[in-house]
């Protein structure tokens, strides 16, 4: 089951968009009944709404502006990465975007916190806004905002990467929300965006390098191009000898992500249901190694 919904393109959209609601549902039902701000274009999104509300008094009732605000700042943003991402990852993104506030915007919030203790609601909000990010990534997709920045910027040569510059933009977020709110506001923020940021991680299988290690007694080249042909990935292989029968085994070495590795043991499988197959997880590549996105 979970083999088909990552390998199969339109599940891996609804996986996404599934993914998405967890994300707004997290933030409407524990982080912004606290008064709390997640990072990124949504946190600006969230400080306009707040001042919409403070100085001009706009009431939006159990609803929150700042999803539509988010998908509105967005739409220059995916115009201007439409040359440099592909129409794909655009079209996903888009996707993605959409659902994420809708779901935002429809998702009422609730008139008191559901969990008052504010450690406690960042834990509950942080670690749902990591799963549900962490599906969307997994599927080959992306909500947007910062994310999209990043890859432009990177793909273009510049010297921020994606992490960089979120974490560069999320400190002058806090910033704001220190000068402008109580440090109690901002604490208890980066603490929620801190554990979303784990669990993201956690979740990210693309973002995880792994080593596989195939000892098979069939036709080395067979798995060997299918891991060229459809991972797109280098293999190398050589020939040992089994200690205890003597006989002669093939194998066959490659580097790639742990979101991959289910597509490689199907392979395996289905070549050579005797073989057998080490992974080690977190490996550190350097050189000429490609990540994916999808």
């Amino acid at each position: 089951m979970l083999y088909n919904t990552l390998h199969n393109r339109w599940l891996r959209i609804v996986a996404a968009v599934v993914g998405e609601l967890i994300a707004a549902a997290a933030l409407n039902l524990f982080i912004v009944p606290l008064n709390l701000y997640t990072g990124g274009i949504m946190g600006v999104c969230q400080l306009i709404r707040t001042f919409l509300q403070t100085l001009l008094g706009v009431t939006f009732g159990a609803y929150d502006i700042a999803g539509i605000l988010y998908f509105l700042v967005n739409v220059p943003i995916l115009l201007f990465a439409y040359k440099s991402l592909g129409l794909g990852l655009v079209a996903k993104t888009i996707i993605c975007t959409v659902s994420y506030s809708l779901f935002y915007s429809i998702i009422p919030i609730p008139s008191a916190p559901i969990v008052d203790d504010y450690l406690t609601a960042c834990l509950l909000g942080g670690i749902l806004t990591g799963i549900g990010s962490g599906i969307v990534l997994t599927c080959g997709c992306s909500s947007g905002g910062l994310d999209v920045i990043g890859l432009c910027l990177s793909k273009r040569g510049s010297s921020f990467t994606v992490g960089k510059f979120s974490l560069t933009f999320n400190v002058f977020l806090y910033t704001a929300c220190l000068i402008l709110f109580s440090p109690e506001v901002a604490i208890y923020s980066v603490i929620y965006n801190f554990f979303a940021s784990m669990v993201l991680d956690r979740m990210h299988q693309q973002n995880v390098n792994v080593m596989a290690l195939i000892f098979t007694h069939a036709d080395e080249h067979i798995l060997g191009q299918f891991i060229i042909d459809k991972l797109n990935r280098g293999v190398t292989y050589w020939n040992g000898t089994g200690a205890y029968t003597g006989q002669g085994v093939h194998v066959l070495c490659v580097s790639l992500s742990k979101y991959e590795i289910e597509e490689l043991l199907h392979a395996v499988r289905s070549i050579d249901p005797q073989a057998f197959l080490t992974v080690q997880e977190g490996v550190h590549v350097y050189g000429n190694f490609r990540k994916k996105l999808e």
